[in-house]
């Protein structure tokens, strides 16, 4: 009983922590859904993948939260920035008769994730499949067998280092892909997205016709021989 009433006051402020970062994460959904600057949308994008983050860093989950922190507030927010030089700063204000559908969407998707919480194992139960299969034969052997304390690392860099190589790969090819579809390799500024005739890219977007450089003057021939002295250096 005492050591039951300990457990729950020490975990009281870990409570109030994920409670606030979850109320944090809400307010800047609604935000993000209620702005029309672009900038700012896709600034508070960072922000909800930061506190995202730090919520994982709070449930111990490690390695997702540096995932989140370097994909979503890093990659994501500079693709998203670089975007931008397509599009209006501004988005354009939707009627309310196009929302009900993506409303009805999201309460279908809330509605069916919070059904399926109630099957998930509780937090720090050592009979959950996390810690029943697999996972307490990496504990067992981590330390002899790759020789660092952390295991999710051991896990990711030589367990599963062909996944994990292969996750990296799709990951840049998408980042590349991207970069090159935004003019970011030299050439942006120079075209516009003008698919079969057809104009997709806003008027504001930077569309300017590709400069050809003047061609080079060649030099003038030089005369041989002694020049000749002007009327002005006869009289000198």
């Amino acid at each position: 009983m005492i050591f039951a009433s300990v457990s729950s006051v020490a975990q009281t402020p870990t409570l109030i922590l994920n409670l606030g970062l979850l109320a944090l994460l809400v307010i800047v959904a609604f935000s993000i859904v209620r702005m029309r600057s672009l900038f700012a949308i896709v600034m508070l994008q960072g922000v909800y993948s930061l506190v995202s983050a730090a919520w994982f860093v709070s449930l111990d989950a490690v390695d997702v939260a540096f995932t989140e922190a370097a994909v979503g507030a890093g990659v994501s927010t500079v693709l998203m920035l670089s975007a931008m030089l397509l599009a209006d700063r501004e988005s354009a204000p939707i009627p309310m008769s196009r929302q009900w559908g993506p409303l009805l969407v999201v309460i279908i998707a809330g509605v069916t994730m919070l059904y399926a919480v109630g099957d998930m194992p509780d937090f720090g139960d050592p009979n959950s499949p996390a810690n029943s299969y697999v996972g307490m034969e990496y504990l067992a052997r981590t330390a002899d067998d790759i020789h660092i304390p952390n295991v999710v690392t051991a896990v990711l860099g030589s367990y599963r280092g062909y996944d994990t190589f292969g996750e990296v790969v799709v990951i840049f090819s998408a980042g590349l892909g991207v970069m090159l579809l935004l003019g970011l390799n030299g050439n942006a500024g120079f075209w516009r997205a003008e698919p079969q005739g057809t104009r997709i890219s806003a008027p504001s977007a930077p569309s300017a016709n590709e400069v050809t450089p003047p061609s080079p003057v060649a030099p003038a021939p030089k005369k041989r021989g002694r020049p000749r002295k002007t009327a002005e250096a006869k009289d000198a």
